[in-house]
Parts: structure tokens; sequence; C-alpha cells
């Protein structure tokens, strides 16, 4: 399955100047917007490829304006201005029926999209999400761990995606740090966390389903549970053998829970 890279230009709300956003594509027929998280865009680039090919799905990918080399506008700053812009960029596209699909920090900016009620989405999958606060169960800071506590913290088996930064060339080694610091903008000052997203999620009207791998310990389960209670009549599915990036780690696990939850609630059916 090949995939075509744009960049589309977004105007700006204020009036300033535009966003460019490099968006990647692949394949036809449900659309799917699938948001990295803070890994990079390489985090879901192999999944959507899966999903586009085993599904009938049109999967857009936008990188995070700051990772994977792009620009950051200065005043693109926080997690619900990113949830703003890509419901800007679903306009733009003109889509509808959209299942909006986030890990990690993307999920974060899922549900800050479920927020905003576009009539473009049909359904939201967030997957091992972090941005609320559970006492007791605090989310694992990135910007305080090597790469290899944080491998050991995310995935089932460690081992098998154990990255060794020394390896990296100059060129990925500016790109992991551009990353790590466009993270920590847009996470604010709370560590992976906004206080009040918690309490809002209760106005959140799509159908949502919590996707969470039970070996997470970036964010354990527990606090996956509490993320879809937090949501009304929001589904939570635990995954087995599988950590804070399922995708990644299994993702014939995770395609049909997309999948199946993505139909369910599809709106714009063939012969309706």
């Amino acid at each position: 399955m090949t995939s075509t890279t744009r960049t589309v230009t977004l105007a700006h709300d204020a009036g300033g100047p535009g966003v460019d956003l490099t968006v990647d594509e692949r394949g036809e027929g449900h659309p799917f917007l699938l948001l990295h998280g803070g890994g990079g865009p390489q985090t879901v680039a192999a999944f959507a490829g899966l999903l586009a090919e085993q599904r009938p799905a049109r999967v857009l990918t936008p990188v995070h304006p700051g990772f994977g080399g792009t620009a950051r506008p200065e005043g693109l700053a926080d997690v619900r201005a990113l949830a703003e812009l890509y419901v800007r960029l679903l306009d733009e596209l003109g889509l509808s029926d959209v299942t909006v699909v986030g890990n990690s920090i993307g999920g974060w900016i899922a549900a800050e999209i479920a927020l905003l009620r576009s009539e473009r989405v049909s359904s939201v999958v967030l997957v091992n999400a972090v941005g609320i606060h559970v006492p007791g169960h605090p989310v694992a800071d990135p910007a305080t761990l090597t790469p290899a506590e944080l491998s050991a913290l995310a995935f089932h088996e460690p081992a098998k995606f154990a990255v060794d930064p020394s390896t990296f060339s100059a060129a990925q080694r500016a790109v992991a740090a551009a990353n790590r610091a466009a993270l920590q903008v847009y996470s604010g000052p709370h560590a992976m966390a906004d206080p009040t997203l918690r309490e809002r999620l209760a106005k959140v009207a799509q159908p949502v389903l919590v996707a969470w791998g039970e070996s997470d310990r970036v964010a354990d389960a527990d606090y996956g549970r509490a993320y879809a209670a937090a949501v009304p009549d929001a589904r939570f599915q635990l995954l087995h053998r599988t950590g804070h990036m399922p995708q990644v780690e299994t993702p014939g696990q995770l395609l049909p829970v997309v999948w199946d939850f993505a139909e369910a609630y599809a709106t714009d059916r063939p012969g309706d």
C-alpha cells in the first residue's frame, strides 16, 4: 500500500499566518484521522498502512507541527489548539463520517476533538490516551525518562522494541530532540495532563471507545478505566499482552477493535 504525502495550509483563526500540516494518506473508504503520540508519526505509520490494506479505509495521518522535522508556529502551543486545527483540516478536506483514532497524546487530542462536537466526526477511539488526572495513577513523564526506561514502561515485551539512541544519525537525533520539545510544549505545565479535562469529558456526545493495553505502565489500565468512566456511555476494552502502543506492538489485535467500532457508528453506509 503506497501513501501520498501532502502539505495542507490552514488559515489561522485569528487571521495570522497559515499553519502548514503534513498529512499522509492511504487507501479508500471509511475515513480515519489517525493521531500519533509523543514518539512521533512513525509510531502510527505501519498501522495506517495495515488498516488501509485490510479494510476499506481512507486513513489520514497528520504530523503534529513540531514533530518529524516540521515547524511549529509559535501560537500553536496546546492540545486544544491542535484539536481545533484538526477539525479545520476535516472542514478543509470536506470529510464526513470520520473516525478519529488517537494514541497517547494523540488520544488526548482526539478527546478534545470529541468535545468540539464536529458533525464531521462519527466516532472516536482513544488508545492508551493521556490527558486526565487520576489520583493514585500518575502518567509517566517522558521528559524525565531515558529511552530504555520509557520502553520498559511502554511495552509488554520491551526487548523487542528497544531503541538505542547511540545508533542515531545527527539528523535523527535532531528530530528526536525536536519531538521531545514539541511534546513538552503541547502537554503543558501539568506533566501530560489538563486538570480540567476529566470533568469536561462529561459533555462528550459522540460514541467513544477507550482501548487499553493491559501491560501499559506509562498510564495503567485503571487510568484507562477512569478515562472511559468520565465519558458518557463510553466503552472500555482491555487489550491483552500489549502495552502503551498497541498499534506498534499488537496491530493485528487492535485493528478489528478499531474497525468494528468505526463500522458500528458509521453514518455514510452504501445504500443509505
